[in-house]
């Protein structure tokens, strides 16, 4: 009797999935079609990526390494090409090259290309500090101590790894402008940051020894 039951119940559970595929036949066609489209889409986008990289690492190579001055025009339209493709890598690379070269001597441009990186770019948030640092670092001797501070404001507020950097940047800044005051208090605080730069500890002891010293 309980054999019957069971052969019973089987056959009554699998009548309801057979019916239930036949019932539901265009929405399952249509919902597995969706998943395949989506992993396809998925897929197609990774490899677009991946192939977009190659190129871009190519093109940046080939830019830098055939660099000469008589191509000086050339080679800044084509970095900052680079620059405009928001690539994580080499739009950084590229307007590192342009800084560390002095190809260009627009400071309004070459803000714009760094607040293009900063935002428009997804990038990592150490390599997005980083930047930040950077421009802060290509306009200190032109901002003022507010403008400066403003930039560098998201790496000072944070547990970033260049927060350090940030502050001796601002250190120094203000012992150049003779403010020793302010100056001796961002040293003080590279000091007692537990993840400062051991570089920039050890000089910022020599500078409140040597220079700011009571």
């Amino acid at each position: 009797m309980d054999e019957e039951i069971t052969i019973i119940d089987s056959k009554t559970r699998n009548e309801k999935i057979h019916n239930f595929f036949i019932n539901n036949k265009k929405k399952l066609i249509v919902g597995f079609s969706i998943i395949l489209f989506v992993i396809i889409s998925y897929l197609s986008i990774k490899e677009a990526k991946e192939r977009n990289k190659i190129k871009l690492a190519s093109k940046f190579n080939l830019i830098t390494i055939n660099y000469k001055k008589d191509t000086k025009q050339f080679t800044v339209n084509k970095l900052i090409e680079i620059i405009n493709q928001n690539d994580a890598t080499y739009s950084p690379l590229a307007l590192y090259f342009l800084i560390d070269n002095n190809l260009m001597e627009n400071r309004v441009k070459i803000n714009k290309l760094f607040d293009n990186l900063i935002n428009e770019t997804n990038l990592e948030k150490e390599i997005k500090n980083l930047i930040i640092y950077k421009k802060a670092l290509f306009n200190s001797n032109y901002l003022t101590e507010n403008d400066l501070i403003k930039i560098l404001n998201p790496i000072i507020n944070s547990e970033s790894i260049w927060k350090s950097h940030a502050l001796y940047l601002l250190a120094e800044y203000f012992y150049s402008k003779e403010e020793g005051q302010k100056a001796k208090e961002f040293f003080n605080q590279i000091l007692i940051l537990q993840n400062s730069n051991r570089d920039i500890k050890l000089e910022s002891q020599k500078r409140l020894n040597r220079d700011l010293s009571e």
